[in-house]
This record gives structure tokens, sequence and C-alpha cells, in this order.
């Protein structure tokens, strides 16, 4: 391997992430104030696509640890990158205090309460109230974010101080460490899914509902790991010591979660379906029936069907550049993929609709995001230059 300076943070990238994550925050600030409700849900769209690529890394970097893989770890480092993000979404996250009641009709005061109406549907949403209520939503953020926050700054920690002291001890920490913190993070984010997101309509239940969150979520961190990594070419940047086996594998986990969130997706429409319990089904009778209906088979082909046949193509899969424009693509449709989530519980049987903060909400969480990534990135090595495996690692070929 050659040698490597450690990672100076050009602020052409960090500059310019922090510069537009305020701009978009200022301009969702200014939304609020004059549409508080779908800013509202313009800010939780924009904070659970980029808050879910980030806990998705960390939980894709248990995983990798779990395993003992080691062909990704010339990988490693920009995937702790991405992790290390946390801390910056607990502070964002400060911002749905003034938001909770233009979200969740069980928060009182709440101008969508009147959504549940009728003795029966009052009686199911009182069941709910031990769950479903402000001071403990408020200590089940405190417990994710603590997960979240500790698991991934040990191994980052662990990690950086390897580039200093070498040997293999740091290394057998993370491999002891990952396997059980797996269990905490995916109980963590499978129910921070149902407190966002599936609370917005508090008598819809699905048991996989996480899982299909999650599903999306890993899809978009690799799209995020594949783009940052076809542009982290020049000096002292990792790019340049990926080849197009570790392309190719990327290609393929890609691949096979675009499957994944397909079937996920499947799994939960039809036993929804089946059962027909009158508390579920009508969540999905809103969107597919009516103003709905075309975004939800659109949403089949465009995530589905188009990337799946595309990442067919092996040759594909070893040019980093298509590669990375498949993966851009991929991160687009996630955004819409959440937008058939979340916005149904805003605009209704209306159907689709734009609010301008969809835009300034998502630029400005990702922005900041981004930016703090970075920062954490200066003066760290691209890639783990003393770990016992990384020789093995650039050497990876094909199996």
């Amino acid at each position: 391997m050659t040698a490597m300076e450690r990672y100076t943070g050009t602020p052409k990238l960090m500059v310019p992430a922090f510069g537009l994550g305020v701009v978009g925050l200022v301009l969702t600030a200014v939304g609020f104030f004059m549409n508080p409700q779908a800013t509202s849900f313009s800010y939780l769209l924009g904070f659970t696509y980029w808050v879910g690529i980030s806990v998705a890394a960390l939980i894709m970097l248990a995983i990798f640890h779990t395993a003992k893989a080691k062909w990704l770890i010339v990988l490693r480092r920009a995937m702790e990158t991405m992790a290390v993000a946390v801390p910056i979404f607990a502070v964002l996250f400060l911002a749905f205090i003034p938001m909770m009641k233009h979200l969740y009709p069980w928060v009182d005061g709440s101008p969508l309460a009147a959504n549940i109406h009728g003795i029966e549907v009052e009686h199911l949403a009182h069941k709910k109230h031990g769950y479903l209520n402000l001071t403990f939503f408020a200590v089940r953020q405190v417990i994710y974010f603590a997960v979240w926050i500790f698991v991934s700054q040990r191994l980052y920690g662990w990690s950086t101080k390897q580039d200093d002291a070498g040997g293999l001890d740091l290394t057998v920490k993370q491999r002891r460490f990952s396997p059980g913190a797996l269990p905490f993070l995916a109980l963590t984010v499978t129910f921070a899914s149902f407190d966002w997101m599936m609370s917005l309509t508090p008598l819809w239940q699905s048991t996989i509902f996480g899982v299909y969150y999650f599903a999306g979520s890993f899809l978009a961190a690799f799209c995020v790991l594949t783009v940052a990594t076809v542009n982290a070419q020049g000096k002292d940047l990792y790019g340049s010591l990926v080849t197009p086996a570790h392309f190719h594998n990327l290609g393929k986990l890609i691949f096979a979660f675009t499957a994944f969130w397909a079937y996920i997706a499947f799994s939960q429409f039809l036993l929804v379906w089946i059962a027909n319990i009158p508390e579920e089904a009508p969540w999905y009778g809103l969107r597919m029936f009516g103003s709905w209906r075309s975004m939800s088979i659109a949403l089949f082909f465009l995530h589905f069907v188009l990337p799946f046949f595309t990442l067919l193509s092996r040759s594909l899969k070893v040019q980093p550049r298509k590669l990375a424009v498949v993966a851009v693509y991929m991160l687009l449709i996630h955004a819409v993929d959440l937008y058939w989530l979340i916005w149904p519980a805003y605009s209704g049987e209306a159907g689709p609709t734009f609010h301008w903060t969809l835009i300034t909400a998502w630029v400005g969480v990702g922005g900041i995001s981004v930016g703090y990534a970075l920062f954490r990135a200066r003066g760290r090595y691209t890639l783990p230059v003393k770990d016992p495996y990384i020789a093995e690692s650039l050497r990876y070929v094909q199996p």
C-alpha cells in the first residue's frame, strides 16, 4: 500500500455541506411559521431519510465485524464516518418538540385528533395511550440515541486508535463488541420506526414495519457508500485503492437489498390484506385506491422492477461510474418511498401533494449531517491503515 497522509477535510466539500444545511434549516423554520403541519411532515421525511442511512451504516459495520469479513476493510472507514454522524441527529431531533402536535393525532391538542372519532375508535386509541404519550415517547428517544451514539463512538474510537497503535487487540475488541451490540441496534431502529412513522396513524400496526424501514435504509446506506467511494479519488483518499471486485460486491449488495425491500414490502401488504382487520386495512386502502393508486404502482416498478433487472448485469456492477448512477437513482427512489409512507397521513385522500419544505428540510438535515461527518473525518486516515488484514482486503479478488 502506498504511503497515505491524514485527511485534512477539504473546505470545498465540508463548508458547502454545512452552508446548504444551515440555509435549508432556516428556510424550513420559515416554512413552519407559514404552514406548520406541512413543514412538520417535510422535516420528518428529511430526518428519517438521513438518520436511517447513518444507523444502517452502523448496523452494517457491526455485522461486518461479527462476520469477520476482510474484503470490506478498505471501505470500513467510510462506513464508520457515516455511522459516527449519529450524534448530530440527536441535536436535530430537538426540532420535533414544537412539531409533535402537528404530526401525531395522539398528542393532546393535535389538530389531527379529529381523525380519531367514534366510540370504538376512541376506545382503541385509549388502549394505546400507555405507549403513545409524550413522556414515554421522550424516554424512548433518549434510549435510541444513547445506544446508537455509544456503539458508533466505541467502534470509531477503537478503529482510529488502531491507526496509531496497530496490532490485533483492537480488532479483537471490535469483533467481540459487535455481536452483543447488534440486538440493541436492531430493536432500537425497529421501535424508532414505530414511533416516528407508524404512529402517524396510531390505530394501524405492522410487526414488520421496522424491517421495511430498515431494508430501505440499508439499501440507501450501500448506495451512499458506493457514491462516496467512486468520488473518493485523489491524494490520501481511499477510493483509488478500491478494485472492481469491491465494486462488484457493492453492486451485489445493492441488488440483494433491492430484492429484500420488495420481499418485505409485499409480505407486509399480503399479511395486512389477507387479515383485513378494520384497524389495519385502511392504511393500505388509502394507498391502493383513489389518488394514491398511481404512485403505489409506480413505486413497485421504479423501486424494484427497474433496478432489479438493471443490476442483473455483471458488467455494470464492475464499472464504478455506472454503478454510482444507479446508486444515486436508488437514493432518490428511497426518498419517494418514505414520502409514500409519511405523506398520506398529511394529505389523505387528496393524494400526492407538494410543499416546498420537502426540499428545504431534506437539504437542511442532509447538509448538516454530511458536513458533520466530514468534520469528524478530519485528521484521520480515510482507511484503517494499520488493520492487520488491510493488505488482504486490498488484494481481494472474486472467489
